[in-house]
């Protein structure tokens, strides 16, 4: 796990190394074990390293061919990468490092770019420039497990992990209405584009060549239709298993030390469970919220307590203001997704002793474990019988219905049937608060209409894919993760595993209508039957509490001169209302939690640029 920027049509050397080292400098917390750079007549490549694999010199990036034609910046993880290097040793290639990035400068070589990225099992972002053929790729793996945004002006071309790299070196500047009006719907960035006019996100699964002046992107991947398997609901509980297992001992493999993030769910269980009985004895950490009803301390005990793991509880309270100046420094966007405070502390906390922290992210996704995916499945099999004038009747005016005692229940199907995407989990912001320069944009990823025809809930998946898991959850671990100079790997966005669960009929991955049913009968047959039958409950921090109560001060503070009203933003007096309305309710709305993160985004970006801060 690293930092990579890199720059290519300069106008000449000095330049191109001068703007290379600004980005790298921009990365130093994504990779505290040093650094380098290369350049090339109008091009440089730049690199953070997280040593993971040979914490050598060998290991050093960017990684350049013996030759000097071809340079390499990577960031990720390739787990397959000791097959790679035996068959590229039986090709001829010697190596230098028993690093996984020299088996990609190789892998291009041998392969060209496209045959390269079919044969990779992980995570990645990397930028290949080929001096000999003046080319630029950069590649993004299939999930979007790992963040590459780029910008290109005139001739010229610039990537790096984050999009504040690229703002300090003086790539972008305005910032992107369209995209501010996407973050005060939803809480964070939309993926496919930036918080800054000029800048754009590599989308998941695709390959950028510049050639020339000339840029394309071509998708190398999508994930597989469901199809109608011909298991057993017990077949495809076995063959999990036996997938999950393998991905684990893949994500077991490193040069460094190990740790395990331990919710009080099924997900993480399951990945400490593998460990166990791949003979691993590994670290478990649980961040603990104690007296919030969300708190899975105890739950998570239970379970280290079962698989006889090293257990480490982190307690989150009330007093932890500080963390919320963490949130917009790890993170080069506003995000205001509060569970991030606590990946924030349990990376702090991590680092002392482990550089890898596997987690179970991507398991209620894939196998369905969110109440709104089987909410919509009803629906689905509800719409067939509720014609479509009625349908399309609740989508236009369903939201002045009262969605109060028996009938909320009823009223949440309809959503789903009426297909209005207020209603599935999302916080749409209202006209009432917004100031001209917002006024006249469109309205934001998140209203975008779920297709018409064909499977709700394929539909819907592929929504949530496209905005909430790359652009939230994704986002999330990687920047509290890199914050700290640690490195994430979760088992259950393994290709194998994904690809797999992906292509299963709703009726397995739903059976009985049970919650990801496959994943509960794994742990009910290795570990417990009482974890297997606990209710979904997330993990939360109370901030919409925490704000009108101890953090009351820094709000007060923080809202007195907003800059979020003085650029026009919203209107005067909104964020003042807002706080007024929560001190009246005893709780902050989602839109006055995004309002402050927010806030105190645009300040400290306005102070590093202002002190010229290198974060």
């Amino acid at each position: 796990m690293c930092g990579i920027a890199g720059v290519v049509g300069a106008s000449d050397r000095a330049f191109a190394r001068e703007t290379a080292s600004r980005m790298a400098d921009a990365l130093a917390r994504r990779g505290p074990d040093g650094g380098g750079i290369w350049t090339w007549d109008k091009a440089a490549l730049s690199h953070r390293r997280l040593a993971i694999f040979d914490l050598s010199e060998a290991g050093r990036q960017p990684m350049v061919s013996s030759d000097g034609d071809t340079g390499v910046v990577f960031n990720g993880a390739i787990y397959n990468f000791l097959e790679l290097r035996k068959e590229l040793e039986s090709d001829g290639c010697a190596f230098r490092s028993n690093t996984d990035t020299e088996v990609l400068l190789h892998g291009y070589h041998r392969w060209g770019v496209d045959r390269l990225v079919a044969k990779l099992h992980g995570m990645f972002a990397f930028g290949i420039w080929d001096d000999t053929s003046r080319k630029l790729y950069l590649v993004r793996d299939r999930l979007g497990v790992k963040p590459l945004v780029f910008s290109v002006q005139g001739g010229m071309i610039a990537f790096a992990s984050t999009v504040r790299a690229l703002k300090q070196a003086g790539f972008l500047g305005d910032l992107d209405e369209r995209a501010i009006l996407d973050y005060l719907q939803v809480g964070f960035i939309c993926d496919d584009y930036s918080i800054y006019k000029g800048a754009r996100k590599l989308p998941p699964a695709s390959i950028l060549e510049w050639d020339d002046g000339k840029v394309t992107i071509r998708r190398y991947w999508s994930s597989p239709p469901v199809t109608l398997s011909s298991l057993s609901f017990e077949e495809s509980v076995e063959s999990t298993e036996e997938r999950l297992l393998r991905a684990v001992e893949m994500r077991l493999h490193a040069d460094v030390p190990i740790g395990i993030l331990l919710s009080g769910g099924i997900d993480s269980a399951l990945i400490c469970w593998a460990a166990t009985k791949l003979g691993r004895n590994i670290t478990a950490y649980t961040i603990g919220t104690p007296g919030d009803p969300w708190d899975e301390t105890s739950a998570a005990k239970s379970t280290a307590d079962t698989l006889g793991l090293d257990h480490h509880v982190l307690n989150m309270g009330q007093d932890d203001q500080y963390e919320i100046k963490d949130l917009v420094t790890a993170f080069a966007e506003p995000f205001a997704c509060s569970s991030a405070l606590g990946m924030l502390k349990v990376s702090k906390y991590v680092a002392a002793s482990s550089k890898v922290l596997l987690t179970g992210d991507g398991g209620d996704d894939v196998f369905l474990g969110y109440p709104r995916h089987r909410n919509a499945l009803i629906a689905e099999k509800l719409s067939r019988f509720v014609p479509y004038a009625l349908r399309n009747r609740w989508h236009r005016d369903g939201s002045s219905f009262p969605k109060v005692g028996p009938l909320r229940r009823m009223a949440t199907l309809f959503d789903y049937i009426g297909e209005s995407p207020t209603s599935h989990g999302y916080s749409m912001v209202g006209s009432e608060i917004l100031g001209a320069r917002l006024m006249s944009g469109d309205v934001g990823c998140d209203a975008r209409r779920l297709l018409a025809s064909g499977s709700l809930l394929g539909h819907f998946l592929e929504h949530e894919y496209r905005n909430r898991f790359v652009g939230e959850y994704l986002t999330k671990v990687d920047g509290a993760t890199m914050q700290y100079g640690v490195e994430a790997r979760s088992p259950f966005l393994d290709q194998d595993v994904w690809e797999f669960a992906s292509s299963l009929p709703f009726s397995i991955r739903l059976h009985r209508w049970q919650l990801k049913p496959i994943l509960r009968e794994i742990a009910r047959q290795r570990i417990t039957s009482h974890l297997a039958q606990g209710r979904k409950r997330g993990f939360g921090i109370p901030v919409h509490r925490w704000i009108v109560g101890p953090w009351r001060p820094l709000v007060e503070a923080v809202l007195r001169e907003s800059i979020v009203e003085k650029e026009g933003l919203i209107r005067p007096r909104a964020s003042s209302e807002l706080f007024q309305s929560a001190l009246k309710h005893g709780e902050a709305s989602l839109r006055l939690w995004y309002l402050l993160v927010l806030e105190l985004w645009m300040r400290f970006e306005r102070e590093s640029a202002d002190s010229r801060t290198i974060i």
